[in-house]
């Protein structure tokens, strides 16, 4: 449970940290959001760390399955795209192979 709270939050962390720098590059929102997203892409890094499978590579790749998961989401809830069958397949898929990648092993 505690894995899957802390990819979450890293989630978040690296979604909404480049969803801010995004509005401030792309629709000229302040700098101040920019900021505040290289911060939260900072507490992503940190975050991510806290993990307790041994292997960073092992960690990164779950974690980008989940990370595509939520973003599939993210532009469901904050874009307003509602996603279509490839991208809820896509995110399926995802989600089995994350759980293939942290089936505990020796």
């Amino acid at each position: 449970m505690k894995a899957i709270l802390l990819f979450v939050l890293a989630g978040l962390a690296e979604i909404g940290g480049g969803y801010l720098i995004w509005l401030w590059l792309r629709e000229g929102y302040s700098g101040l959001l920019g900021l505040a997203g290289g911060m939260a892409l900072v507490l992503y890094g940190i975050i991510a760390t806290w993990q307790v499978f041994p292997s960073f590579g092992r960690v990164y790749a779950a974690y980008g399955g989940v990370f595509i998961i939520m973003s599939v989401l993210w532009g469901w809830g904050i874009d307003k795209k509602t996603p279509d069958l490839y991208d809820v397949l896509g995110a399926v898929i995802c989600l089995v192979g994350v759980t293939i990648m942290l089936v505990p092993r020796n």
